[in-house]
């Protein structure tokens, strides 16, 4: 082992007692964005979701769920990639006070993440919180024919 890679190797490992390697905890957080900043972009949209990706590439599954449900619904939306932007990141768990993404906003109100979106639009209740926020779902509109 070279000078160069033992250095390296020994700056993210160390040896426990029992002589067991173990990775050195490293922590490259962000600070997060304040309440205000984040109340603004909550507020500029009826619809508005913190995701990992976008709508037109989702990166991860959770995120896509929820955006194939607004789909279905017609809603038009914002959408902020928390992946781009970690203090956005942290700063929207610290917002909502909740641990997950994706988060959904509506009419500013934290509404929830992609399985409480899923059972609210299973139940027809995302229809109703929809409505409350003057947006027409075209599920509703089907379901009136």
């Amino acid at each position: 082992m070279n000078v160069l890679t033992r250095n390296f190797a020994q700056t993210l490992f160390k040896y426990n007692g029992a002589g067991l390697i173990q990775a050195a905890a490293r922590s490259f957080s962000a600070p997060a964005l304040d309440g205000k900043e984040i109340e603004k972009l909550v507020n500029n949209n009826k619809v508005v979701i913190f995701m990992k990706g976008n709508p037109d590439a989702p990166r991860c599954g959770f995120s896509n769920a929820v955006v194939q449900i607004l789909r279905m619904h017609s809603v038009k939306y914002d959408s902020h990639d928390v992946l781009q932007n970690e203090a956005l990141r942290q700063g929207i768990k610290d917002f909502s006070n909740w641990p997950t993404i994706p988060q959904v906003f509506i009419n500013g109100e934290f509404v929830g993440g992609c399985d409480i979106l899923l059972q609210m639009h299973q139940n027809g209740e995302l229809i109703d919180e929809l409505k409350k926020a003057g947006i027409e779902s075209a599920l509703a509109k089907e379901t009136e024919k």
